[in-house]
């Protein structure tokens, strides 16, 4: 397994991840009763409701990204102690090409789908 290019894959979507995360935390780092402050008194209460589904979506997007990279941060210290693309839960090889869709991988397709089983 060619774990460098892996590597460079990992790296650059941790660069994309932490620009995103950046822009997010510059979008959001106004409180929200600064936000509807600055509308007039004669909002309708769905302008509300909107600015909040706005700012919740974006703090769920914001969780999503870092909860992504602590997982490629993961990724990456498995190739600096050489057990990337090892399975964490039953030891076996973690498809290639399941690695090239998802990098940040811990476990086999079966062991992904048994834990997605509950």
């Amino acid at each position: 397994m060619d774990t460098e290019r892996f590597r460079k894959t990992l790296l650059d979507e941790r660069e994309r991840l932490s620009s995103t995360i950046e822009h997010l935390h510059v979008a959001n780092s106004s409180s929200f009763e600064d936000e509807t402050e600055e509308e007039t008194f004669d909002n309708h209460l769905a302008d509300s409701a909107t600015a909040t589904l706005d700012r919740e979506i974006d703090v769920t997007l914001e969780e999503n990204a870092e909860h992504l990279l602590e997982a490629i941060d993961h990724a990456l210290e498995q190739i600096e102690n050489g057990t990337y693309g090892k399975c964490e839960r039953c030891g076996r090889e973690i498809a290639e090409e399941r690695l090239e869709a998802i990098p940040h991988a811990t476990r086999c397709i079966d062991c992904q789908r048994l834990a997605e089983r509950g």
